[in-house]
């Protein structure tokens, strides 16, 4: 049956509209590359319609950041299915970071904007102070929230320097290793932990895997919006 756009919630509706262009938009040509009257012109709407549901381009970006934390998470749960610890799936999922950055400069252009943005560097120190809280449950037991959100301004300004490089920036290698051996220190993990971690995942095909992610990324995105808009749809139904 097809609903009648009447019935429908409009402001929800746009809303959601406006998230699958620019999303799609942002992942194709990447996040600086996209403006929001190029969204808005797509949709046939003014920028200022646009503006009205997203006042700057950055609550935009600050949405897929938490898609993105929905989607890593996922990653780390089925990294633990198929037999990885936690502490091993935190260790790919940066190293994954970093080949995807290496080689694809639309994902590297997202996440430089959203380790920039103050808006999404909050919601991914957020989530991952309250992974790192599982994950290091043991090694930090006495930590207060605090301590942890402390421990995650450092750790994102690592993640941010290990993705940020310029024509004198240290091979891919090494910046991983580096970066893993600072975060996990700061986290209590012993050396000789952080040592096999570290020489496991560079032992690994990370540039694959990190291709694989970006793939799975770009299609949780389509699948995260238009599972919106069933449930919108559905929401109508329901209450005819």
């Amino acid at each position: 049956m097809v609903i009648p756009l009447a019935r429908i919630n409009k402001a929800k509706l746009t809303r959601i509209e406006i998230l699958r262009a620019a999303t799609r938009k942002i992942l194709e040509l990447g996040y600086s590359n996209t403006s929001a009257k190029a969204v808005a012109d797509e949709l046939g709407m003014s920028t200022g319609n646009l503006t009205f549901y997203f006042p700057t381009k950055e609550h935009i970006l600050a949405e897929m950041v938490g898609m993105l934390c929905d989607f890593q998470w996922k990653m780390m749960e089925k990294e633990a299915d198929e037999g990885y610890s936690s502490l091993m799936a935190i260790c790919l999922e940066l190293t994954a970071m970093a080949a995807m950055c290496e080689e694809n400069a639309i994902i590297k252009d997202f996440y430089l904007a959203a380790y920039s943005s103050p808006m999404a560097l909050e919601i991914i120190r957020k989530n991952d102070a309250a992974r790192a809280k599982t994950v290091f449950a043991d090694r930090c037991s006495t930590w207060t929230e605090e301590q942890f959100a402390e421990a995650e301004i450092l750790v994102s300004g690592i993640e941010y320097a290990t993705l940020m490089t310029t024509d004198s920036s240290v091979s891919v290698e090494i910046r991983i290793a580096g970066a893993l051996n600072n975060i996990l220190t700061i986290y209590g993990v012993p050396e000789d932990i952080r040592r096999a971690k570290i020489d496991r995942v560079l032992s690994m095909d990370y540039l694959e895997i990190g291709r694989r992610i970006f793939e799975g990324f770009v299609q949780y995105v389509e699948e995260t919006n238009e599972h919106a808009l069933e449930e919108l749809l559905l929401l109508r139904r329901t209450t005819e």
